[in-house]
């Protein structure tokens, strides 16, 4: 909050909804599920509330168009893993 960009992703854990509630910016949000693989990816615009995902364990945050498929390098879809205990990079 209080940033007009976004630096990185966040991991919030446990989670399986979001909010852009006095954000500035879009984000990408990646639904994980316990095993942590990707079961949806969305851009949520600011001042919006997500739908809660069942199978969604984990909630990966980044800038707006990422993990939308923005390039090849760190594309982040449906049925992906996220390694557990390294830096992220998407």
């Amino acid at each position: 909050m209080g940033r007009d960009s976004v630096d990185g992703a966040i991991l919030l854990s446990p989670a399986n909804s979001v909010h852009t509630f006095r954000m500035r910016m879009p984000i990408d949000v990646a639904y994980l599920d316990r095993h942590l693989r990707v079961i949806a990816v969305r851009t949520m615009r600011p001042g919006r509330l997500g739908m809660p995902r069942l199978r969604a364990r984990h909630v990966v945050e980044a800038e707006a168009g990422v993990m939308a498929g923005g390039g090849t390098e760190g594309c982040v879809g449906r049925g992906h893993h996220v390694a557990q205990g390294r830096p992220m990079r998407i």
